[in-house]
């Protein structure tokens, strides 16, 4: 293998990028990034950045090139597995032995909103700016959805002074993910720093005054007024730029269970893997732990040639939401017990076991770190 080529350029393409090193590979990498910017950490983009805390060169993820071809702001638009070669948005067409696919997803945006000023999405550098500029003294906020990146843009948004109300169309927040008591918490979080919070309501349309948002209709009636409007209702992977390449793809880039698409030279990872679990299921994952992960194992197999390692999530997401720090590690979803073990939810200071069949699979933590830690290593242990 003489040339590999990784298809983004965030965090996931730049682990992989650092795992072809790091494991031996001396040959010729080339990494094509669709955003102008090099690698940059997008969790702060919700916060510190957000807030003005932290500026954009505080962002760069590293400040080594790894002997890597970086082709920044060009597009991969195709992609014939067959032959190794990627065509790019410049005309170009690069071959590699070797492919790397770390395109990540786009944001889901509200519909009818592509025309108006003060809607905005969060997912970029740039939205981040835009965002940011948009929030001006005063500003009133809607956020449509109640999951990680919105909560965190309520807290973000409140902590500047902003009036701001979160809408969810679920009963709960997060109610898959943490269940309907522990999504309550969430819940209350935004009530404890007078966050207007409507639950089970969806959205209807949008008010405007031809070219800006001016309120947010919800489907029981109610009108919000609305300056400015950012949806956190997920995203899409990325991966419209692979149809034609025999690639299987349903929710993602399907692949084993060592992030190896159905072709050995190419693998996926990041957001826009979707590979198959110990459950016989195809899970994809969008969170920094799992882009961080998943390129080691992914790069030791395409080295390989061949599946020799198999990945094993960790499950770990965090999130700090008004003055607190969230932290959820391991399979919370389809537990059927879920207990406090340590400290008060009354409190904002707990840790929460979550089980099957009396065996701990998954763990919660508000303000609860150190504790934490330890359970979450526990929990990863091998059993012998």
């Amino acid at each position: 293998m003489k040339t590999v080529a990784v298809a983004g350029a965030s965090l996931a393409g730049l682990r992989s990028v650092e795992e072809l090193r790091k494991q031996g590979f001396d040959g010729r990498i080339v990494v094509i990034g669709e955003e102008p910017h090099a690698p940059y950490d997008r969790p702060p983009l919700s916060k510190a950045f957000l807030n003005g805390t932290m500026q954009a060169e505080d962002l760069a993820l590293s400040d080594d090139d790894l002997g890597a071809e970086w082709r920044l702001g060009v597009r991969a638009d195709q992609l014939d597995p067959s032959t190794g070669s990627l065509y790019l948005s410049t005309g170009e067409i690069l071959r590699a032995d070797g492919v790397v696919i770390a395109t990540g997803g786009r944001p889901r945006t509200l519909p009818g909103t592509a025309d108006l000023a003060g809607v905005h999405t969060l997912r970029t550098l740039d939205d981040a700016v835009a965002l940011q500029a948009d929030l001006r003294p005063g500003a009133r906020v809607v956020v449509v959805g109640a999951g990680w990146i919105g909560a965190e843009v309520a807290s973000t948004c409140r902590g500047l002074g902003h009036e701001v109300t979160v809408v969810e169309a679920a009963p709960v927040p997060m109610e898959r993910a943490l269940g309907p008591v522990l999504g309550k918490l969430c819940a209350d979080l935004h009530a404890d720093h007078d966050v207007n919070l409507r639950l089970g309501v969806g959205v209807a349309s949008f008010a405007h005054n031809g070219s800006r948002v001016t309120g947010v209709l919800l489907r029981d009636g109610t009108h919000l007024p609305a300056d400015v409007v950012v949806a956190g209702i997920g995203m899409e992977p990325a991966t419209g730029w692979l149809a034609g390449s025999g690639l299987a793809v349903d929710n993602g880039v399907l692949c084993d269970t060592g992030c190896v698409t159905s072709i050995a030279s190419v693998v996926a990872v990041g957001d826009v893997a979707c590979y198959r679990a110990a459950t016989g299921d195809h899970v994809r994952h969008e969170h920094w732990t799992n882009a961080s992960e998943q390129p080691v194992v992914a790069v030791r197999n395409l080295l390989a040639g061949a599946t020799v390692e198999t990945f094993r999530p960790s499950g770990y997401v965090w999130s700090d939401q008004y003055g607190v720090r969230l932290q959820l590690a391991g399979e919370t979803g389809g537990a059927d017990e879920v207990a406090v073990i340590d400290g008060s939810p009354d409190d904002r200071r707990f840790v929460a076991e979550f089980r099957r069949a009396g065996r701990p699979v998954g763990l919660l933590a508000m303000n609860n770190a150190k504790l934490f830690g330890r359970l979450r290593r526990q929990l990863t242990a091998p059993v012998s």
